[in-house]
């Protein structure tokens, strides 16, 4: 086994002390050296964020998951931080959007649904990017797979976004092998459509550990792999499928075999960092961009769900994708630093925003230019277990409806008639079968009046603006503009 940091150090220590002991006290001195106010030069890791498309939370072998194979996502997991409370947006571009800006997406519009193929906006152009920001702290800074946070203009493509380089795709919904949605390509290089052969799922991994073997260790990487699997549609190679011969239902063993591609593109890169010399002084975190499909309004346009069973499986959790339930937002996750996250359960509350937050703290990168962020450092919490800063989640913000969580108590209030309100105690009901609204008014008022607070905060959702000029166009009897060159839309409905 390779020696770890904590394990160097410690050898290192002229005094007595039991090693183990110094093994457990060097991550926690070493985050508060990182963190320390007076650190004026931080230790800068090498960042891979790793990024999967609607991923179930039961869905790797971490979670539980016994008919998929994820041997190298569990390796990492099990030596790393496994968060048991890391939540994400309900849907595609939400969490992209608040990852990217360490601020809740309902603050400029992109809460609702995701971007369509035929809509000309994008992530708000004021908005200070993560990659940006990493880019005043010298790292270098590439961004492999998907985009989705607009693609009808170049303002807002990663390339003018922050990011060195980029390779994939611009929207959200492709096909795997032909790289199009319903023939309209969706795949580039650096601003260049690129026609090519192959899976995207391994091309994309392949692409990762060609630039990481040709990196410059002395110079920091974010590295921002972002695949669309397992996302619909349900494609895999035959090689993928046949290891999967003995899942019967032909839905779940596709998707089982689109995982099980995902973890050894996941083990590419891995290999690529040891073999660079990169790899211990590399932070890698993994999480899915929001629960696994469960309602067929959010599986896609290339998929015809009428025919199939939904393949995903979101463990204890209610519901999925595009819901506010615990089954759309929490999301499997882990963070592996060898020598400086120490392997553990984590259960502290953690959400996307916080990973721009602490990633720039870590880094030592400039967040003037950022407008207020809701995202907080929780390095404490990732590296050693420590009691998260973060006490309460907002699940979302839109005119017709919000989730807010606050320590125990989680409320979802639907205000499009008829209303709704459930209030859930969400430590001892993780399941969320319980309402317990009646029985505890007050708390609902309470959390109401936040929602309330924070609605009157939120911009307009560009989504539903975009609709409404949609449907005044089909009224008057307007074309509604074409798929373009580089589209396609996962949640069109």
């Amino acid at each position: 086994m390779a020696e770890t940091t904590a394990d160097m150090l410690a050898k290192r220590i002229p005094f007595p002390m039991k090693r183990s002991l110094l093994r457990r006290l060097i991550p926690i001195l070493f985050g508060l050296v990182l963190t320390g106010p007076a650190f004026a030069d931080p230790v800068r890791p090498h960042i891979v964020h790793i990024v999967a498309d609607d991923l179930g939370w039961k869905d790797v072998g971490f979670n539980g998951c016994t008919d998929i194979q994820t041997p190298n996502i569990d390796a990492l997991a099990k030596g790393g931080a496994r968060l048991s409370q890391f939540y994400a947006q309900p849907m595609c571009t939400p969490t992209r959007a608040a990852l990217m800006t360490g601020r809740y997406p309902f603050r400029y519009g992109l809460q609702t649904a995701v971007i369509p193929s035929v809509s000309a906006y994008g992530l708000d152009t004021s908005e200070t990017l993560l990659p940006q920001c990493l880019k005043q702290a010298g790292y270098h800074t590439a961004l492999i797979g998907k985009w989705h946070l607009g693609h009808a203009d170049k303002k807002w493509w990663p390339r003018q976004r922050g990011f060195d380089y980029h390779y994939g795709a611009m929207i959200g919904e492709l096909d795997y092998f032909t790289h199009d949605e319903h023939g309209v390509l969706d795949w580039y290089r650096d601003n260049e459509p690129v026609r090519e052969e192959g899976y995207t799922t391994t091309l994309l991994g392949k692409d990762a550990a060609r630039l990481i073997g040709k990196h410059d260790p002395k110079t920091p990487l974010y590295l921002y792999l972002a695949f669309n699997a397992p996302h619909t549609p349900y494609q895999a190679p035959e090689e993928y499928l046949k290891r999967y011969a003995s899942i019967e239902d032909p839905t779940r063993r596709t998707y089982a075999a689109m995982v099980a591609c995902l973890d050894d593109e996941i083990g590419r890169v891995v290999a690529a960092l040891d073999q660079r010399g990169m790899r211990d002084n590399t932070l890698i975190l993994f999480h899915s961009d929001n629960g696994g499909t469960k309602n067929p309004m959010f599986a896609g346009v290339m998929a015809d769900v009428s025919k199939i069973r939904i393949p995903c499986d979101n463990g204890p959790y209610r519901d999925g994708k595009g819901s506010l339930f615990e089954g759309g937002t929490r999301v499997c996750a882990f963070a592996n630093w060898p020598g400086l996250i120490q392997p553990a359960v984590v259960d502290g509350l953690i959400h996307v925003t916080d990973l721009f937050t602490t990633l720039t703290s870590l880094a030592g990168a400039p967040t003037k230019d950022c407008k207020p962020l809701d995202g907080l450092n929780v390095w404490q919490t990732l590296a050693t277990g420590a009691p998260s800063p973060r006490k309460e989640i907002v699940y979302n913000v839109e005119p017709f409806r919000g989730a807010l969580r606050q320590g125990d108590w989680k409320l979802i209030w639907r205000a499009m008639l008829p209303s709704s309100v459930d209030l859930y105690h969400i430590t001892e009901d993780p399941s969320e079968t319980k309402n317990l609204a009646a029985e505890h008014p007050a708390k609902v008022v309470e959390m109401q009046a936040r929602l309330n607070t924070l609605a009157a905060q939120s911009a307009k959702p560009l989504f539903l603006i975009d609709q409404f000029k949609v449907i005044q166009k089909n009224m008057a009897g307007e074309p509604v503009l074409p798929i373009e060159e580089g589209s396609g839309d996962p949640e069109r409905h």
